[in-house]
């Protein structure tokens, strides 16, 4: 359920992110990016999705973060592997997800979209209790924001081809649009 006085859901844990702004006035929610991710490349579980999102990554931690250091992004939402959601931007708000983007004539997806993180990477299965959280989650967002509708659900491969992969052949469209009928 969207609360869209606070732009949180429930049962998403809450862990603030500083990596948004204001969306600009007049614009409405009427796209969402599917994207996918893991720290370090190709594992799951630890915490550096969040720390990264959350500006607290350990930049020497791991020699593939010296590639991304000092970057500050975040998403509306992260879904783990087990299908645990986590929010880090409300929804009334910009998360810094998208970066240079197009999609069905607009620019600037980063202002009228929520951009979900899976946790996972382009040629590994997702999780069967991705596609339920994700289906769960975008069920009530479909309810709460009526300019969003199925066909404006996309890949950050799709607004940002050429420049990003995610989420990857592995990712099963078809099991999604299974769960959201």
């Amino acid at each position: 359920m969207v609360d869209h006085e606070t732009g949180l859901i429930a049962p998403a844990r809450q862990r603030p992110s500083p990596n948004c702004d204001d969306r600009p006035a007049g614009v409405d929610v009427d796209t969402l990016v599917v994207h996918g991710i893991s720290l370090p490349p190709g594992e799951f579980g630890g915490d550096a999705i969040e720390q990264l999102f959350t500006n607290s990554l350990d930049w020497d931690a791991h020699p593939y973060y010296a590639g991304i250091r000092g970057v500050e992004v975040s998403a509306h939402l992260l879904v783990r592997r087990d299908g645990a959601v986590t929010q880090f931007v409300p929804f009334g708000k910009r998360a810094w997800h998208a970066g240079e983007s197009q999609f069905r004539g607009r620019t600037r997806l980063n202002d009228s979209s929520i951009g979900i993180e899976l946790e996972g990477e382009d040629e590994t299965a997702y999780d069967e209790r991705q596609y339920v959280a994700l289906a769960g989650v975008l069920k009530a967002l479909l309810a709460a924001y009526p300019a969003l509708t199925p066909r404006r659900i996309a890949a950050h491969s799709d607004i940002a081809p050429g420049r990003k992969t995610d989420p990857g052949p592995a990712f099963d469209w078809l099991r999604l649009y299974h769960y959201l009928a």
